[in-house]
């Protein structure tokens, strides 16, 4: 809103119209996410001037914000993880993040958190941030894994941990990571990267959607499906390709 105020704040309420709510989403259109907040703002903020009889009728109904499609977060290749792993060694903080991400597939605010409490019988046992709890991903230790905490540091709460032993806040550990790639010289790629290419290594693997949602703790079955796609096409490519060969 402060942005709002800086430009409009003197303006009456009622004077504000459908096309002014349009140019503020178009201002901000090369930032999709401010615009869609921006819009979302505007229309509780309207809906509650309606109520209260301020204005006469809501603006934004009606009014979306266009996103660019784009292939998401790139994925991270395998001479990615090569690169990093030649900077970050085993027994350095930077390795346990990169290493939990890959043998896990957790998400940033998962991985921030999971410790040795979660680990029974070589078995990862967490309920996922994102679902609030109500889906629950089991994945086995693997040894690469095992040798990557065994080198550590880890902390006591968190495989990742900060200095003190104490977990980041999901934010302080994506910055940190981010910091650690562009040392490592990984530009533009992310830990959502690895999730993606993780996934989609399973996928070629032979791993099913159903398989896929277990892993990752995807409860809709459309983000697994854009992984098993993209491996089906690859594997028909192959078998095209190698009977154009014979």
């Amino acid at each position: 809103m402060e942005h709002v105020i800086k430009a409009s704040g003197s303006e009456p309420v009622k004077n504000i119209g459908r096309s002014d709510i349009s140019d503020g989403i178009e201002h901000r259109a090369d930032t999709p996410s401010q615009a869609k907040n921006f819009l979302q703002t505007m229309s509780q903020f309207f809906k509650w001037l309606v109520v209260e009889e301020k204005v006469p009728y809501d603006p934004t109904i009606g009014l979306t914000v266009k996103r660019k499609k784009t292939q998401g977060f790139l994925p991270w290749t395998y001479e990615d993880v090569i690169t990093y792993e030649k900077r970050w060694p085993l027994g350095t903080r930077e390795r346990v993040m990169l290493d939990v991400y890959i043998f896990t597939g957790l998400r940033r605010g998962d991985a921030a958190r999971v410790g040795p409490g979660h680990v029974h019988n070589n078995v990862i046992t967490l309920a996922t941030e994102k679902s609030q709890g109500q889906t629950v991903v089991s994945l086995p230790m693997l040894d690469a894994l095992k040798r990557t905490l065994a080198a550590g540091p880890t902390g006591k709460l968190s495989f990742i941990c900060k200095e003190d032993g104490l977990p980041y806040v999901k934010e302080s550990l994506g910055n940190k990571f981010k910091e650690a790639c562009i040392e490592a010289g990984i530009l533009y790629k992310s830990a959502h990267g690895l999730r993606k290419a993780a996934a989609t290594r399973d996928a070629e693997k032979g791993a099913t959607t159903h398989q896929l949602m277990a892993i990752f703790g995807w409860v809709d079955i459309k983000e697994a499906e854009i992984c098993t796609r993209a491996s089906s096409r690859k594997r028909l490519a192959e078998q095209a390709m190698s009977k154009l060969e014979a």
